[in-house]
């Protein structure tokens, strides 16, 4: 008769719902369940908010269900704070949801010879799929990605030379993380503002109110408006900026074509949140260059989307973020360029969501990537 295995799950496991209980029953099927949580203070240096249920209160709910065998909280910190648990479990198994895949952990499996298994977020029978994040309230405020042009926004660079920012506004499907590149410092402005919807009107508008609302006088590091304008405004838009903080141009495109086109090519692989105390601001070249280089990338970008040719939408992605890179260096490290390295022969384009620092890696390619994460881009509402 064969060995049990042992199965390693990890994650917050706040409000208990049906979509952990279908996780931690498969997750029985392959063996011995040891549960591993995020302790409070880590969950809330990733989600910018602490956990309902204090840790132990989840360890407690989680060692008296059935399908587990035991539940240990997680020392560490970061996405990747199950690394002295791991070492005293020695599992067969590591199991995790679809978007809580990442390569990290598929190395950090690899290099300790555990198999890694994914699990799709598939709730149990009728039921529908469940998140924490829609148990607390059913929050439709967008988040956003940057595809192009990033800091022009800024007119500390785009006083050098003029050029856009492009964005696309992204349903909240999955819990983004905090200090992703995902406008959330934004989005959370946007969550005390309007609560869980953005009203209807003038789109432009409420953006500059979202803007001021962020940056109310005083404040010492203006958010840059692509930010508000990107979670405010929906589908696909480009802003267009010479010197100030708010755009003197703003064209968007609703084109269901070119919409759905982005989403079937448009890939996020985690890499974890920007950690405490790092500054991308440190060791900045601004040039106008530089920054024509990145107005330049960007404009191709555009045309490239219109034209949907994925081709030279990946080129010009790639050629934005390097004309980001060498303006803000600090926006990558050697592990970061690393991951990209591991993804090149794949796809189209490359480039890292916001100012960099961790986040996601966002990717171009004509197919689907193993561990990546799709997007839902909000369509134009009606009001």
């Amino acid at each position: 008769m064969s060995e049990t295995k042992k199965v390693m799950v990890t994650g917050c496991f706040d409000l208990m719902h049906s979509g952990h209980v279908a996780f931690l029953n498969e997750a029985k099927k392959l063996g011995e369940v040891h549960a591993c949580i995020g302790n409070d203070e880590n969950v809330y240096q990733l989600k910018g908010r602490y956990p309902v249920n204090h840790q132990y209160e989840r360890k407690y709910m989680l060692e008296n269900l059935s399908a587990v065998a035991e539940c240990k909280i997680n020392k560490g910190f970061g996405i990747i704070d199950f690394l002295g648990e791991m070492e005293e479990i020695k599992p067969d198994i590591f199991l995790v949801n679809e978007d809580g895949s990442t390569p990290e952990k598929a190395r950090i499996c690899a290099e300790r010879g555990i198999e890694y298994k994914i699990f799709p977020r598939v709730p149990h029978g009728d039921l529908p799929v469940r998140s924490t994040t829609s148990l607390r309230s059913e929050c439709l405020i967008p988040f956003r990605i940057d595809l192009a042009g990033g800091w022009l926004d800024q007119p500390f660079v785009s006083k050098h030379y003029p050029g856009p920012v492009i964005t696309i506004c992204i349903e909240p499907t999955i819990e983004f993380n905090n200090r992703s590149g995902m406008s959330s410092s934004t989005r959370n402005k946007a969550i005390e503002l309007w609560r869980t919807e953005i009203p209807s009107g003038d789109k432009e508008k409420l953006a500059k109110v979202l803007f001021t609302f962020e940056n109310p006088p005083g404040t010492e590091t203006i958010a840059g408006s692509q930010d508000a304008l990107g979670i405010v405004m929906p589908c696909l838009n480009k802003y267009d900026y010479s010197g100030g903080y708010w755009p003197h141009k703003i064209e968007s495109v609703d084109d269901e074509g070119v919409i759905s086109w982005i989403e079937k090519h448009l890939f996020l692989v985690t890499l974890g949140p920007r950690k405490s105390g790092y500054s991308v601001l440190e060791g900045t070249n601004i040039t106008a260059d530089g920054a024509k280089a990145l107005a330049d990338a960007t404009i191709q970008c555009w045309d490239a989307i219109k034209a949907k040719d994925i081709v030279a939408f990946g080129k010009a992605v790639t050629a934005s973020f390097e004309a980001q890179i060498n303006m803000f260096p600090n926006m990558v490290s050697p592990d970061i360029l690393s991951m990209i390295d591991s993804y090149k022969d794949k796809v189209a384009g490359w480039k890292l969501s916001g100012a960099g620092g961790g986040g996601y890696l966002v990717f171009i390619a004509d197919k689907p990537l193993e561990n990546a994460i799709q997007i839902k881009i909000r369509r134009k509402d009606t009001n």
